[in-house]
């Protein structure tokens, strides 16, 4: 049986007491930093994790944001739109998952003390874009063309997702570009397992996935992560392959196209999947870029579409055929299965609790 090895960064949003969503035009970085600051920083995380050129990333808990330099690239302020959580490599999908429910928790402890409250959205639901402001300067826009994902940074601001990361002993270069564009190709029948974000500007936009629609295509579905100068590097906008930028990131396969999931078991089942997937052996789908007109064609209906049920189910069978020697997986994918079955998403869930008529402050 492969070994693989397991990280979630799960992306954590909030809203206030009065029910207003906290993000950059109310919230301050040092709000959320003062969050960050009371919580425990423990060395035997690294070197799983990367603490980043500014020593924001410092334990597993960090607030993320946009950036801003001076001429010189001195760090002037960073807006904020919420904490992400890292976990450490794990050996399972299970110990995974208990460490991102063991750490939100923490982080929901401590920010109830500070009237703000974790809120599992894939997308900000009162605005659909962050302004620049000012524009950026010499040094930034040098800065921000080092790579298409730092071109398109401004867009994360009003996301929320996961990075689903997995790694499987003994996948080489090629193998992992490969396992990079499978996943890249099927995302479109993945992401309505997760989707979560179907408001936008403050009320329902029509469809179930608001970050699906505005991210996917600029931004990557999946990126593999290759030791530095690897001739299986590959050239692409948005990327399929970066340099592993520490020991630890060499052979990470990482899938980003979910939206926020309101319970890390979910994850769970969903990193199961991906499992079967990478392992599988038959599916013919390959795509170095996201097909950014299907994503945005099942971002409205999800599952309720006949054929991206069908070929979510597909997905399902091929992991579950791949999974054969893997009890666990096999057992969160019949979860999971239960969800394709009724056709489920956060999204329909959290509609259902909107009464009419509302704004999304009484969701």
């Amino acid at each position: 049986m492969a070994q693989v090895r397991y990280g979630i960064e799960h992306e954590v949003a909030f809203r206030r007491a009065d029910g207003a969503f906290a993000d950059f035009t109310n919230t301050t970085f040092e709000e959320l930093q003062g969050i960050v600051d009371a919580l425990p920083e423990d060395p035997a995380d690294y070197p799983d994790l990367r603490i980043g050129d500014q020593g924001i990333k410092r334990k597993r808990w960090y607030v993320e944001g946009f950036e801003r330099f001076d001429e010189a690239g001195g760090l002037v302020r960073c807006d904020p739109k919420g904490i992400e959580i890292r976990t450490r490599i794990h050996d399972s999908v299970e110990e995974a998952v208990a460490a991102l429910a063991a750490d939100l928790q923490a982080l929901e402890d401590e920010a109830a003390g500070r009237g703000l409250e974790p809120y599992p959205i894939g997308f900000n639901p009162v605005r659909s874009s962050y302004p620049v402001v000012p524009e950026l300067n010499a040094w930034e826009r040098a800065h921000r063309t080092g790579s298409p994902e730092e071109r398109t940074a401004h867009l994360h601001m009003v996301t929320h997702g996961p990075d689903l990361n997995l790694s499987v002993a003994g996948l080489g270069g090629a193998e992992l570009v490969d396992a990079g564009a499978k996943l890249t190709h099927y995302s479109p029948w993945l992401v309505p397992l997760a989707f979560s974000s179907p408001f936008r500007d403050g009320a329902p936009w029509g469809g179930l996935s608001a970050r699906t629609a505005v991210r996917t295509g600029l931004r990557p579905a999946a990126m593999v992560f290759l030791e530095p100068g690897s001739p299986h590097a590959l050239a692409t906008d948005p990327s399929l392959t970066q340099p592993a930028r520490l020991p630890a990131e060499v052979g990470r396969i990482e899938f980003k196209a979910f939206d926020a999931c309101p319970d890390p078991v979910l994850y769970g089942e969903l990193l199961s999947l991906l499992t079967g997937l990478v392992l599988d052996d038959t599916l013919p789908g390959r795509r170095r870029t996201p097909d950014a007109g299907l994503h945005r064609h099942v971002a409205v209906e999800g599952l309720a579409d006949p054929e991206t049920h069908a070929g979510t189910g597909a997905l399902l069978d091929a992991a579950e055929r791949a999974l054969a020697d893997r009890p666990a997986d096999l057992t969160r994918l019949v979860a999971l299965r239960e969800r394709w079955r009724a056709r489920e998403c956060p999204a329909t869930a959290m509609l259902a609790r909107l009464p009419i008529g509302t704004g999304i402050r009484a969701f």
